[in-house]
């Protein structure tokens, strides 16, 4: 629905009110402002009446803080094999897992040997290192992966578990029995 103003329509509901006199119309440098003006203002108003539904939602600017930790690591296997982890779970030496003291359990970590740059994703289940000065025990499988004799300093990153990377690097260290790649012939 239009109003009209001195036998003008308006846009919308907004009240535009040009005090144009005479002299102003017939000069055409003026008029010609005049109308660029009031097609603006139309415009500013019928934007305005179209953002009248509230904000724009926007994703939130999510700040990305990357976790990192460096330091010294060293591995535990044959003593604790098969005793029970912080997480309840029996230790197994042969999988990839670490003990931390503060990353919540279950979380997965990239470790970097900072010797050699080898590294691999590994998952928090134990609390540790119990030996002052470490941040981190891998396991004996972990160790070996990344190259780790005795101990030997390391760099931590958290990773979210929906990491592609970390997906194609978890695939990757996947080991199948020959006898499960070997097709049975009955």
């Amino acid at each position: 629905m239009t109003r009209e103003c001195n036998n003008r329509p308006l846009c919308g509901d907004r009240t535009l009110r040009f005090n144009l006199s005479l002299r102003t119309i017939r000069t055409g440098r003026a008029a010609s402002r005049g109308l660029l003006l009031a097609a603006l203002a139309c415009s500013a108003s019928m934007l305005a009446a179209a953002g009248d539904h509230g904000p724009v939602a926007r994703a939130p600017a999510v700040k990305s803080h990357h976790w990192l930790q460096t330091g010294i690591a060293s591995w535990y296997g044959t003593k604790f094999q098969g005793k029970k982890t912080a997480t309840g779970e029996r230790f197994d030496m042969n999988s990839l897992t670490c003990a931390h003291p503060s990353l919540p359990l279950g979380s997965w970590i990239r470790v970097t040997n900072l010797h050699n740059r080898k590294s691999i994703f590994v998952r928090v289940n134990d609390r540790g290192p119990v030996v002052e000065n470490r941040i981190i025990d891998l396991s004996y499988a972990a160790a070996h992966a990344v190259g780790l004799v005795g101990i030997g300093k390391v760099k931590l990153e958290a990773v979210n578990a929906n990491d592609p990377e970390m997906e194609k690097a978890l695939v990757a260290q996947l080991t199948f029995p020959q006898s499960a790649l070997t097709p049975v012939v009955q």
